[in-house]
């Protein structure tokens, strides 16, 4: 088994396309496009339940992609209750009993070797180990032995720990890379369960989502007449469908009555755009608001980068990690740079410590500009890491909810089968304080309460106590 590096785990939010995994640090990176809850098992194969079909509808697309002109949408087959595969992914391959009990043995001794709680975070785990190896020696499909897999990791039940099988190794490689390609309308969202809808968080730059008119914080309540969210199962997957084909969506803009709208599939291969502009402000001061969705996305400090040299030098910047479920610590660690240098804090594990180290690379005054962090419930992993460095080293104030505490790193080690599986080896220690945010999470200086559905980018009120503090 080789080390795949680390990075926090990612949170709950996928875009509409397949989730993926690396090294990463401890969160729940599992929304949309490109999130999945931390911890869950991988699933067994899905049993097709035909979900009802759209009839009909009188409501115009509201952009239909050159490619897509010549069809007549009225012949278009309906969404299928399962996504379309993303092209190039491969099925897991066939696995024999003795080839799985040698990926089981070395998962075992690999997480007994390197895992951070050495009483296994109080579970038994040489029996957990036994019951799963007599389950694979009585005979297991392929798949239902990776979903095995994905049981006995996420027993442990730390949140952070996770399996991933080949196939979905590749999907996360790829995720990690930037490289998305599906069929779609190019939407980043969160499913809320507890609402019964999905949010918009980002709208890929001229993708028909973002033709047709959806933005931030718009939600989709019905997608061909089916609820998004019924009970606990999210229907996100339904939005995508064949090239060219139609999708009636129920959009609810915060404040405004739900609206039916037609989009019109098509393929989307851009990386997770983050959002940057530059604010109004009555006295003429310039200041900056980049949102920050995920760290699971390398071409993420790139885009950050574009948008500091974009913005020139500025009187305030407002970073919005609200929505942000971690990623890698090799896209954290770059963007660091552009606000701090030195010495940030430790990793820390029951055998050792290790610096986190960050290089200057100043884009205009960002080392020096006032900076303001945005976080809530859903910022978790390195996006907590990242927003709590910038706030114990003084270089940032908060403004939003209290993290829920999500810090360990995982590091991924790749197996013989192309398997993966991310362990939680390290805490990190902050600088300054030494406060452990994994108990505490990382506490605001100005506290700002509001779901992300309720308010528009104009009624944002965390970017307005931003935009108060850095007027001070």
């Amino acid at each position: 088994m080789t080390n795949s590096g680390s990075i926090p785990l990612r949170a709950s939010v996928r875009i509409l396309v397949p989730l993926l995994a690396l090294s990463l640090g401890c969160n729940s990176l599992t929304r949309g496009l490109i999130g999945e809850p931390t911890g869950t098992a991988t699933p067994p194969p899905p049993t097709t339940t035909p979900l009802p079909t759209a009839t009909a509808t009188a409501v115009p697309p509201a952009y239909i992609a050159p490619q897509c002109s010549q069809v007549a949408l009225a012949t278009v087959p309906a969404a299928t209750a399962l996504a379309v595969p993303t092209p190039g992914l491969e099925v897991n391959p066939p696995l024999s009993t003795t080839d799985q009990l040698a990926v089981l043995d070395d998962l075992v001794q690999t997480i007994e070797g390197v895992y951070l709680y050495p009483d296994f975070n109080g579970v038994d785990w040489p029996a957990l180990a036994a019951q799963s190896r007599t389950r694979v020696e009585g005979g297991m499909e392929t798949d239902a032995f990776y979903h095995e897999m994905g049981g006995l990791v996420n027993a442990l039940g730390d949140e952070h720990s996770d399996f991933q099988s080949p196939a979905a190794v590749a999907a996360s490689d790829a995720e990690l890379a930037g490289t998305t390609d599906y069929v779609g309308i190019g939407l980043l969202i969160l499913p809320m369960v507890e609402k019964a809808r999905l949010t918009v968080l980002s709208v890929f730059p001229g993708s028909p989502a973002a033709l047709g008119g959806l933005l931030p914080h718009d939600s989709i309540l019905r997608i061909d007449g089916v609820p998004s969210v019924e009970g606990e199962t999210s229907h996100q997957y339904l939005v995508r469908g064949p090239e060219c084909s139609a999708v009636v969506l129920t959009i609810q803009t915060p404040g405004q009555e739900p609206r039916d709208v037609t989009f019109v599939r098509v393929r989307v291969t851009s990386p997770i755009p983050i959002s940057s502009y530059l604010l109004p402000t009555s006295d003429g001061s310039r200041i900056g608001y980049i949102f920050l969705p995920t760290f699971f996305d390398q071409t993420v400090p790139d885009q950050v980068r574009q948008a500091l040299q974009d913005f020139g030098p500025l009187d305030g910047l407002i970073l919005d990690n609200r929505m942000n479920g971690g990623g890698s610590s090799t896209v954290v660690e770059p963007i660091l740079g552009f606000f701090t240098t030195g010495t940030v804090g430790h990793y820390v594990s029951p055998n050792s410590r290790r610096p986190q180290e960050i290089t200057a690379d100043p884009i205009h005054n960002s080392q020096e500009v006032p900076l303001v962090v945005l976080v809530a419930e859903d910022t978790v992993s390195f996006g907590e890491i990242f927003s709590g460095v910038l706030q114990d080293i003084g270089r940032a104030r908060i403004v939003g909810q209290t993290t829920l505490g999500n810090v360990e790193t995982q590091h991924g080690y790749d197996q013989s089968d192309g398997s993966r599986v991310w362990i939680a080896e390290e805490s990190f220690e902050p600088l300054v304080s030494g406060a452990d945010w994994e108990q505490q999470g990382i506490v605001p200086d100005v506290e700002v309460v509001a779901d992300w559905d309720t308010f528009t980018f104009e009624t944002d009120p965390a970017v307005a106590a931003a935009v108060e503090l850095l007027a001070r």
